[in-house]
């Protein structure tokens, strides 16, 4: 190995295993968690104070309403004043429950104003369980997934692994297997449509899977004009949203991918919003940013092997995900304009499932710009039942591609 060489692989070890800058990395993500936990606990605490000031108010109607029914003579009198009140929070100005309101939240510490603006907002707003269904789900969605450098972990130095970039990853333990350059910026290209995919997958729910999106010439247009790998959709025709998912995930097709983000949010920019807020929710938005959901080259748009390997993983967590980008052959289904359907299919699972990779690799989606060169990203099964994540980057060809998998696969996951 000449001198070059080896300071190359030792900046790369440094880069990866910097422990200081993981440290820093996990704090930045738990502050952000504990600033979004944080805000949800004291709506919900605003909102409990609410529930319980109103509930207030409606046990001092009835106490004066029993007091005016059961005192007679001079208490009855004296209570005239009382009932009047009582009687005015059946009007609509609701004068008579803001005179008790303000008795009572005197004698609290507390003005009726914040309790009339919490009011409304509890009008406006899901009810106090929703929003503790909401932090739930908050907690779940943000699972965030940090890969671990062990004293095991290899540098990736194979004549026969071509790619610049790569990392294989124990998807069980997180602990990286084998690595090179593993958090150097690349461009995805279409390894970005994982995340479109997964998005989109957690926007829209089974039931609408079999809804229709009219494709627009704005949409093939866009995928002719920027030379995208494309399904095939035409102006105007109905495609499932089914479709839609399959036609991005297998065939890689620029029009499919337009249309689902255009489906969940209306517009390609509306998307991208909500792909960078998963990206947020992830714990990467600081080492990868998206500016399109095709893969397109833009300066500001990219990502690391490292960090694809997270986005594949929360991709494989996700069922309908998986499904998607395990299939190996698709049919869409009949339209006007195809009315036997469109068969498509992955071009990189059909070509790797012959290759012995001591298990079989389950999902994978590839991606190329001249930037990027070839990559890809995929999900093995071994053969004792382990996962495994493999990404690459930097490959001269898409054949080469899938031959580094294969040798990484092969190479560095440990006897089993």
């Amino acid at each position: 190995m000449t001198e070059a060489c080896f300071d190359e692989m030792q900046i790369s070890l440094d880069w990866d295993t910097d422990p200081e800058e993981y440290r820093r990395d996990r704090l930045r993500y738990e502050r952000r968690q504990q600033r979004r936990l944080a805000r949800l606990r004291r709506e919900k605490q605003k909102r409990m104070l609410a529930v319980l000031l109103l509930a207030c108010l409606l046990g001092a109607i009835v106490v004066l309403r029993v007091v005016a029914v059961r005192f007679d003579g001079k208490v009855a009198e004296e209570s005239t004043l009382q009932s009047q009140e009582i009687a005015a929070t059946n009007q609509p100005d609701g004068t008579g429950i803001a005179e008790i309101a303000k008795k009572i939240t005197e004698a609290a510490g507390i003005s009726v104003t914040e309790v009339e603006k919490i009011g409304e907002r509890i009008a406006e707003e899901p009810e106090i369980e929703e929003m503790q269904s909401e932090e739930a789900t908050v907690e779940a969605e943000t699972a965030v997934y940090r890969f671990a450098q062990t004293e095991d972990t290899a540098y990736i130095d194979s004549a026969d692994v071509i790619s610049s970039y790569a990392i294989l990853v124990d998807e069980s333990t997180d602990n990286i297997i084998a690595s090179k350059g593993a958090k150097e910026r690349i461009m995805p290209a279409s390894m970005t449509k994982v995340l479109t995919v997964l998005v989109a997958a957690e926007q829209i729910p089974e039931e609408k899977l079999d809804d229709t999106f009219e494709m627009t010439l704005e949409i093939t247009d866009y995928a002719y004009v920027n030379d995208c790998s494309s399904v095939g959709f035409l102006d105007g025709e109905a495609v499932s949203v089914r479709d839609l998912f399959y036609g991005t995930a297998m065939q890689s097709g620029g029009d499919a991918a337009l249309g689902l983000a255009c489906y969940v949010a209306g517009s390609q920019e509306a998307f991208v919003e909500l792909m960078n807020q998963k990206l947020e929710a992830l714990g990467i938005a600081d080492s990868t940013h998206f500016t399109n959901c095709v893969g397109l080259y833009d300066e500001a748009h990219y990502s690391t092997v490292y960090d694809m390997a997270v986005i594949m993983k929360a991709a494989v967590q996700n069922d309908f995900c998986r499904e998607v980008m395990s299939k190996h052959i698709y049919t869409t289904k009949p339209t006007t304009q195809h009315p036997e359907g469109i068969e498509i299919s992955n071009w990189f699972l059909r070509k790797i499932e012959d290759k012995d990779t001591g298990g079989e690799v389950l999902c994978a989606k590839t991606g190329f710009i001249v930037q990027s060169k070839n990559c890809a990203v995929s999900y093995e099964m071994s053969a004792k039942g382990t996962p495994y994540l493999c990404v690459t980057a930097g490959s001269n060809s898409s054949w080469r591609c899938i031959y580094d998998h294969v040798e990484i696969y092969n190479r560095y996951i440990p006897s089993e």
